[in-house]
Parts: C-alpha cells; structure tokens; sequence
C-alpha cells in the first residue's frame, strides 16, 4: 500500500509553488534547500505525478502541479487561518480577506461598511481586486466576489447586499437637440452610443430591455468603446453619444439636468449586488465578521 502525502508534505509544495524559489521557501519553513527538495520528490514519487518543473533559475507547476495548488491552497489558507485564530483567542478576527468586485460593487457595498469594520477589527485587512470579468474565486484565492445577482453561479452560496438596480438610459441635451426622437430601444440603432466592452468575452455588450412580455436586445454603435463604466458616464456628460448605465451611477446628473433619461419604461429593476463564496462548511472569521457587518448595514437602510 503507497503511503499517503502527509500533511507537512502538502504544506511544503503549496509554499514552493507559491513563491517559486528553494531557497525562500526553504528560509521561511526552516529547512535547508536540500531537505526541501526531498520532500518535493518524495510528494512527487507518492503520488506517481511530477508536480513542479525545474529549471537552474526557476521553479514552476506542471498542469499536474497547478491542479493540486488550485485545490489544495485555499484548505491549507483555512487551516492557517483556524490555527492563527486559536492563538489568539477564539474571538480574534484577524488576517487578508481578499474580495473580488467591480468598481460600482465597491463604491456601492465595500466602502461604506470599510471604516466601521476595519474599527471594530483592526487586525484585519481587507484586499479588494476591482475586475469586471468574473473570476474561479476558488483557483485564485479569493474569499468572496460581489456581483450582480442575476450573473451568480448557482454552485455558489450568495447573501444580497444592496437593493434592487435599475439600468438607465441616458444622453446630454446638447446631443439629443440635434437628433431624432427615441420612442423605441430599435431607434438606438440611429445614434451614436457609447459602447461597453466586455472584459472576459471581449464583445460588446448588447443592451437589454424590458416592458411587459416583450424583452429584446439592441446591438449599439458609435465613436466611443470601454470597458469602464466611469468612462461611458463621462463621454455622455461630454455629448459624446448615448450611455447605458446602472441607475444610481446617472441619477444625479438627471436631477441637475446634466443628461436626460430616456426609455425608462424599458428598463425594470433586476437583482442587486449579491456576495458570493464558496459552500464550505467552515467560514474563514475574517468573512463571517464581514458579511455581518454587511448585514448589519442593510439592517440599517
């Protein structure tokens, strides 16, 4: 019977592979560049797969390798993190919490819960990774991601964190002076309008709409394309064309006559920004403290 990888041994790999170089790796796990090499090829000769590819300058993971990191990194984070928190005392919420989210997710759900929690635990550090394309939360090391909820992974356990959103489309008076009316979302197809471009796709985002039973999508054109919102509002403000932005991001500038709002029947509220993680029996403290404090200040609207 082929002994299994001890515990140790995994531990071993992960911070090798993590830092790519022997001699950190070994520095930091008190152990000689020697030893710690014999561990690798006895991990590697247990479970009959090369793991890590050599080279006289670097260190990288196979696809073998790169596989069993993906799995085996966020256990090993956890039980870091359990050990962490024994030491310090059961109540102690402290270490990275690292959280994906696009920019109007931190704008609208991380900022304002950021200066109560980071009071209450000062221990804590809170990383967030702005990114519009989704992200395997899982493979890259992160505890959560904030996205719209409609767009969630169904394997993925999600707590609403913000109220219903509604998209709005939106254009300055001086663009629209000069042009036809908009009656209809076809008649888009007639304007200059500002683009969106998709981070992960990189298509172009088609604008949606919906009133009654009838839903459709209109393929928009113009002179400006981004993949940042803040960009699209801007280029609107500046008469540049037509922007399809969330709600909340234009309102104000509708209210000081900035831009205009137009087909508002047309775009109907849809599911908010949701946090998401995976479904793990155990929850990192860093996390549970924070989706309480993101539950306390819904509590509070």
């Amino acid at each position: 019977m082929i002994a299994k990888p001890s515990l140790d041994d995994l531990a071993a790999f992960a911070a090798l592979a993590r830092t790519g170089s022997f001699t950190r790796t070994a520095a930091a796990m008190g152990m000689s560049p020697s030893n710690l090499s014999h561990t690798i090829r006895r991990l590697e000769s247990r479970l009959g797969q090369r793991l890590l590819q050599r080279t006289s300058r670097s260190v990288s993971t196979t696809p073998a390798g790169e596989a069993l990191l993906a799995e085996l990194g966020p256990s090993l984070d956890s039980i870091g993190e359990a050990l962490a928190t024994l030491e310090r005392g059961a109540d102690m919420v402290a270490g990275t919490l690292r959280i994906t989210a696009t920019r109007q997710a931190h704008d609208a759900v991380i900022r304002p819960v950021l200066p109560s929690f980071l009071a209450d635990y000062p221990e804590a550090i809170v990383e967030v990774m702005v990114d519009y394309a989704f992200r395997d939360i899982v493979a890259d090391r992160f505890d959560a991601g904030i996205r719209l909820g409609e767009k969630i992974e169904r394997d993925m356990i999600a707590l609403k964190v913000g109220p219903d959103l509604s998209m709005a489309v939106v254009a300055s008076p001086d663009y629209l002076a000069a042009r036809p009316p908009i009656a209809h979302p076809r008649d888009l197809t007639g304007h200059r309008c500002i683009n969106y471009r998709m981070t992960g796709s990189g298509a172009t985002y088609a604008w949606e709409f919906e009133r009654g039973e009838e839903d459709l999508t209109v393929q928009v054109s113009g002179g400006v394309v981004t993949n940042e919102p803040g960009i699209m509002l801007e280029a609107a403000l500046d008469g540049l064309g037509i922007a399809y932005l969330l709600e909340h991001e234009a309102v104000r500038f509708v209210r000081e006559g900035r831009l205009v709002r137009l087909l508002a029947d047309w775009t109907p509220p849809f599911p908010g920004f949701h946090l998401y993680h995976p479904s793990r029996r155990q929850m990192r403290p860093v996390l549970t403290a924070f989706l309480d404090a993101l539950k306390r200040a819904r509590r509070g609207r």
